[in-house]
């Protein structure tokens, strides 16, 4: 290969040119050149002409040239136009891929900046021009955003996506609409009411299948736009809902997750303790009082009348807060998963070689901390010094604690969890559980049934489901089934049919990568434009 043919492979943007100099200006190369062709096409009327009216220099930047910016000082001709019939007397010639009116940057760079923009925004995106040999600011990869064309549409999609997303997180959301089948974004819809949605429908008619999630105004804008269209409510949202029911009734429960203490004979003229009231056994502390206050609150303003968003006023709590208070019979109910409020010391999982070391007569503090040193203990000599000294001062290795219960979280994910991804221990433990308590036994069996339509997309067997449901004395799944049931021609199709909302959930994870990387301060429009442009 020449060296003619290399430079034309490598930089295919001055093959059309006559280069008379190269200059290396600091950390620039400058290219000086001019045009080959000795005439040029009108670009208004097409027709062709050599007659010379006048030169100029113009000056395009390029992409770097070994990390250095380049920029061509180009000689460009203006012709005359020899059709008497154009508007234009003249004109200016263009070099074929590499430039356009009016613009100091050529096509190759231009392609690129608006690819920097699109993918990290302005502050991030100029930085890394900067360091590609292409220095500009962060208002012009705004500027270059903005002025992106609308993404080509491909017609409206068969099978449609919606879901929301925070662009102020309790304040503000917007909507963003996916095409299911092509797995990408159409569009980026600044709230999430009903009427915007539905005016999209109307404005799009066409849509066969539309996958959401169990919020009410999509649901609306839906019956209400696109009637014919068969509404599809997503499977995860349904396991996250029966998710949520089954830890209700676990809480609803709690006494029968730790082991029962055996049976002792009281002595004689000893009395049988009674068992302690739900109050006593509640977890104690500053969150627990606050808790118990709130509850206490929010009840008996329900009871004096007051609605959520009314409470939510009084006591200056957001309305999510309320109406989980609210859902809560019992205080117990919302203080169930709640721990010691203690962190686990670093020395607990090494105590048991701690005391079998000192019970082989090894009590010397340095040495037992170079043992577990070997033995991937990651914290200092001096908390097993101070733990030594307290088996020197007692004399004796404290007895090992009980095993503590399962909370109600651990529980609830053993539930929901596939039989055959559970662990021996974690299995015997569930059994032993459900052995003592019959109702959540039965919560078992349903949430196992409800996985086996899920998983053959069995949505025929859903009435059947939710009858039997009914049938047990569970109140939170029964909550549950009456939600199901007002939606129900759109859970029954999530159960049967393949379509879902996976694909929009990824859309709305990237979106929040977007908005981090733009730091909050863009306006939707140019979060709309790289949403819609973004790989």
């Amino acid at each position: 290969m020449s060296i003619t043919e290399l430079l034309t492979v490598l930089f295919p943007q001055l093959a059309c040119l006559c280069v008379e100099r190269v200059l290396a200006v600091g950390r620039s190369v400058r290219i000086v050149a001019r045009t080959r062709e000795p005439e040029a096409v009108c670009p208004y009327c097409g027709v062709r002409s050599d007659r010379v009216h006048s030169r100029y220099e113009r000056r395009v930047s390029d992409m770097a040239i070994s990390g250095r910016e380049t920029l061509i000082q180009l000689q460009v001709r203006r012709f005359f136009c020899g059709n008497d019939g154009c508007e234009r007397k003249t004109f200016a010639e263009q070099v074929p891929g590499l430039t356009v009116r009016y613009d100091r940057r050529s096509l190759g760079l231009a392609a690129v900046l608006r690819a920097v923009a699109v993918a990290l925004g302005g502050r991030p995106g100029a930085r890394l021009a900067d360091r590609l040999g292409a220095a500009v600011s962060r208002m012009t990869l705004l500027r270059l955003l903005r002025g992106l064309p609308e993404p080509s549409a491909a017609g409206v999609p068969r099978v449609l996506g919606v879901d929301d997303f925070a662009l102020r997180r309790g304040h503000r959301y917007g909507t963003v609409l996916v095409d299911i089948e092509a797995g990408r974004p159409i569009e980026v819809l600044t709230d999430r009411s009903a009427d915007t949605f539905a005016a999209w429908l109307q404005a799009h008619p066409g849509v066969e299948v539309i996958c959401r999630d169990r919020a009410g105004c999509y649901a609306e804008a839906a019956t209400r736009a696109a009637p014919h269209a068969v509404q599809v409510a997503d499977r995860w949202h349904l396991w996250h809902n029966l998710g949520q029911a089954v830890e209700r009734t676990v809480a609803q429960h709690r006494g029968c997750l730790p082991e029962p203490d055996p049976p002792r004979e009281p002595d004689a003229g000893e009395q049988r303790p009674s068992a302690p009231a739900p109050a006593q056994r509640s977890a104690a502390g500053r969150l627990a009082e606050r808790t118990t206050a709130r509850h206490a609150a929010v009840h008996g303003l329900l009871a004096d009348g007051y609605g959520v968003k009314a409470i939510a006023r009084e006591l200056r709590l957001a309305r999510g807060t309320v109406r989980r208070f609210a859902r809560a019979q019992d205080v117990a109910e919302l203080l169930a998963s709640t721990g010691t409020g203690r962190r686990p010391s670093i020395l607990e999982e090494h105590k048991p070689y701690l005391h079998q070391r000192w019970n082989a007569g090894v009590t010397n503090a340095a040495t037992l901390f170079t043992e577990l040193r070997e033995k991937g203990f990651r914290g200092s000599y001096e908390t097993v010094r101070d733990y030594i000294a307290t088996l020197r001062s007692t004399g004796q290795v404290p007895a090992a604690p009980p095993p503590s219960p399962p909370t109600v979280r651990e529980t609830v994910g053993w539930i929901m969890s596939n039989p055959d991804d559970l662990d021996a221990d974690h299995e015997q433990r569930l059994a032993a559980i459900l052995g003592r308590c019959p109702r959540l036994r039965a919560a078992r069996g349903h949430v196992r049934a409800f996985a086996d339509m899920m998983n053959t997309l069995g949505g025929r067997d859903l009435e059947k489901w939710m009858t039997s449901v009914e049938a047990d004395d569970l109140p939170a799944l029964r909550s549950f089934v009456t939600g199901l049931r007002r939606d129900q021609d759109a859970v029954t199709a999530g159960l049967t049919m393949p379509w879902n909302s996976g694909p929009v959930e990824g859309h709305v994870n990237r979106i929040k990568t977007i908005k981090r990387q733009m730091y909050g301060r863009a306006n939707p429009d140019l979060l709309r434009v790289r949403v819609l442009h973004a790989d």
